[in-house]
């Protein structure tokens, strides 16, 4: 038997198998993100991303402030008390904590908030990225805290 026609369908059985786990593994992450563990993930990720859009804002809201609009004094406050929340969500929620339920109905309360607060001014791009962040963030909570109230029943 010729060594190279050997090793050529020895790599070609090994390829074989690695597509063939690959496969596997795709469709069993796929089926891990549906899974409370996976929308816990996702809640984490969005409070996170939320957070860091809150704390841009409320600088944003300061500065605003700073040049005399003072109708940003009140997206001020919201934009950095909802960051709080959000980034005590993100920590609680990826450790799997025994809060991460009691948090997130909070901090989709405190997105609630903060994005209506920042949709009333419609023309600044950083406040609609800031409410669309929180919406975002509201909505992966609520998914979250429904899906792991399923688990517990």
């Amino acid at each position: 038997m010729n060594p190279l026609k050997c090793l050529n369908g020895l790599g070609l059985i090994t390829l074989g198998i690695l597509m063939l786990n690959w496969t596997a593994s795709a469709g069993a992450d796929q089926k891990a993100s549906k899974t409370p563990h996976g929308s816990m993930d996702r809640c984490a990720k969005a409070c996170a991303d939320c957070m860091r859009e809150c704390e841009s804002c409320a600088r944003h809201c300061a500065h605003e402030v700073a040049h005399g609009h003072k109708d940003h004094l009140r997206t001020l406050g919201t934009c950095a008390d909802c960051a709080e929340f959000c980034a005590s969500a993100a920590k609680i929620v990826s450790r799997s904590g025994p809060f991460s339920k009691t948090m997130c109905e909070s901090c989709a309360k405190a997105c609630d908030h903060c994005g209506a607060a920042c949709e009333k001014f419609p023309d600044d791009k950083h406040m609609a990225r800031c409410a669309r962040a929180c919406r975002d963030c509201a909505r992966a909570c609520r998914d979250m805290v429904k899906d792991t109230s399923s688990k517990e029943e």
